[in-house]
């Protein structure tokens, strides 16, 4: 079995690195993740082999004001059905009750509760992140950087599964609790 966990939260955490775009805008602006062209990956071992998985849904939009950096907010919502192991079967797995449970927990979501700015380029964004229906702090360090229409935000962080309720307990021997969660995400200038 396969772990997408991380991975949601790897994408709430990219939502709030988001969030905390660099002062370069003069004016208050709504930017819409571009999913398109942003990716959210889940990293796990399982039997000793790393797996990376990507989640193939999620949407968000980040507020952001230049004079005003501590009022920024970002959402992430990530669909839970959508994380892509590469086999139907573990798929399938993955959205069942014992893991994500998305016939009853279908979003994940990450809402952004502080930005700590660290450098012109680098941020700390915290927030809560819900999964199936437990919400927990995040804290993640991101970087910023200009892109062709807005901002690209890139981080990663280390979650455990265990924490959301992720996973059945047979798969312990097998499967790490840890997830490491890797993001790239683009926001449009607004």
């Amino acid at each position: 079995m396969r772990l997408g966990i991380l991975s949601l939260l790897g994408v709430a955490a990219a939502t709030a690195l988001a969030a905390a775009a660099p002062p370069a805008s003069p004016r208050s602006t709504g930017q819409a993740i571009d999913a398109q062209h942003s990716t959210l990956i889940a990293s796990f071992r399982q039997q000793a082999v790393t797996v990376d998985a990507p989640f193939k849904r999620f949407d968000g939009s980040i507020h952001y004001d230049a004079a005003h950096p501590a009022t920024t907010r970002a959402t992430l919502h990530v669909d839970t059905s959508s994380l892509d192991i590469g086999d139907e079967d573990s798929d399938a797995e993955v959205r069942g009750a014992s893991w994500f449970d998305s016939a009853h927990f279908p979003t994940a979501t990450f809402e952004s509760t502080s930005i700590t700015p660290r450098d012109a380029q680098h941020f700390d964004a915290t927030g809560n992140l819900t999964i199936k229906g437990r919400s927990r702090p995040v804290t993640v360090s991101v970087g910023v950087a200009p892109a062709a229409h807005g901002f690209a935000y890139d981080g990663s962080f280390e979650l455990s599964r265990r924490d959301f309720g992720i996973g059945d307990p047979q798969w312990d021997a097998v499967l790490d609790d840890r997830v490491r969660v890797r993001f790239h995400l683009l926001a449009d200038g607004g």
